[in-house]
């Protein structure tokens, strides 16, 4: 079944331009996924199109009105549930997060812009929230182009391989281990003998170790030491830090 993405953007040009270039344009053509864009400018009836408006309360910047919003959403009868809006606020887009919404026949995506969304249009029609990071963007296009690209490209047929997105960074809640390429040595710079010897079994507990121990030293709240297993231990100890960090001071 091909997975629908409807965004609700003010910058629909921008969404489907991105959309059509890349994996995404080839998973389309490949019929994995379809985009509709929808313009909340399109629901207004003023001659300036008008879409936000002054916060009650005071404040600086603009509130994106709630009419336009929620006519946008209730004007569409095959709209995909569940409606995300982008937001600071949001749950944290994880892999974990990606593979849920993969598993869907669809979602629709809020882009807000401004100061944020009018609070009604939350509360009424929006079932979830996501946020990519704890940063602020002008708005929520790159946002949902993020959770697009992180969805789309586990759904069956969007990647060459589809065994790729089992070998990737937090598939197995680590991060990904280093990657080689030819030449075998590059300004001096050697990739890793064991990578080069052919013995598939020492090069996985390699690969192993290096998730381990990026992991732990970079992304701490994914894994701690307390967590790792006797078998992790011992393939940790058995290739030691090739770059250990540097001593402070």
């Amino acid at each position: 079944m091909t997975f629908r993405v409807d965004v609700i953007t003010l910058f629909p040009e921008v969404v489907e331009h991105y959309a059509a270039a890349t994996i995404l344009g080839r998973a389309a053509d490949k019929d994995v996924w379809r985009l509709r864009c929808h313009d909340p400018r399109d629901a207004t009836h003023d001659v300036h199109r008008t879409v936000d408006d002054t916060p009650f309360g005071g404040g600086a910047g603009m509130v994106m009105k709630a009419e336009p919003l929620l006519a946008t959403i209730r004007s569409v009868p095959d709209l995909p549930r569940p409606v995300v809006a982008l937001t600071p606020s949001g749950r944290p887009l994880t892999h974990a997060v990606a593979r849920e919404f993969a598993a869907l026949e669809g979602v629709t995506l809020l882009c807000g812009r401004y100061e944020g969304i009018d609070q009604r249009v939350l509360d009424t029609e929006v079932d979830d929230e996501v946020s990519v990071g704890d940063f602020v963007l002008a708005g929520g296009e790159l946002a949902a182009l993020c959770l697009i690209e992180a969805v789309v490209r586990l759904r069956p047929g969007a990647l060459g391989n589809d065994a790729s997105v089992m070998e990737e960074s937090f598939s197995d809640g680590l991060l990904e281990y280093p990657h080689y390429t030819k030449p075998a040595e590059v300004e001096g710079l050697v990739v890793p003998e064991i990578l080069r010897s052919g013995d598939h079994a020492r090069v996985a507990r390699w690969r192993r170790a290096h998730s381990l121990r990026r992991t732990l030293q970079r992304r701490p709240d994914l894994l701690t030491e307390d967590a790792l297993s006797d078998e992790d231990r011992r393939i940790l100890a058995e290739f030691p830090d090739e770059n250990p960090p540097a001593a402070n001071g």
